[in-house]
């Protein structure tokens, strides 16, 4: 199996483990577009805990790469995303937050042919 399914695969776990329903097609367009940082162990996940992380998916993903305006409902589905994984989960996993943001905002279609 390669890196890249290998990842796939922990995601699909860990969406399992925290009881949420997932469109695998969707989940690896949105593992793509991480590029390399999927497979750096540090890259690879969300420190929750850190707010300029958390303000740096705010201003890399939600508004520059999927084009939102900043606006608190984006703050608002960052928590809801955290709130999902559950308090202790260590396992955010990027691909795996992105995935969750991009569905909580209806930004699916961005990832349409791709």
């Amino acid at each position: 199996m390669s890196k890249f399914e290998d990842c796939i695969a922990r995601y699909k776990k860990e969406f399992d483990k925290i009881g949420v329903k997932y469109d695998e097609a969707l989940l690896r367009k949105v593992a793509k577009g991480c590029g390399p940082s999927i497979y750096s162990a540090d890259a690879s996940k969300v420190s929750s805990g850190d707010p300029k992380e958390l303000e740096r998916v705010k201003k890399n993903f939600l508004i520059k790469k999927l084009g939102l305006k900043d606006t608190p409902r984006l703050d608002d589905a960052i928590k809801d995303v955290v709130a999902a994984f559950g308090k202790g989960n260590r396992n955010k996993f990027r691909a795996m937050f992105y995935y969750m943001l991009a569905v909580n905002l209806r930004k699916k279609s961005h990832y349409n042919d791709k």
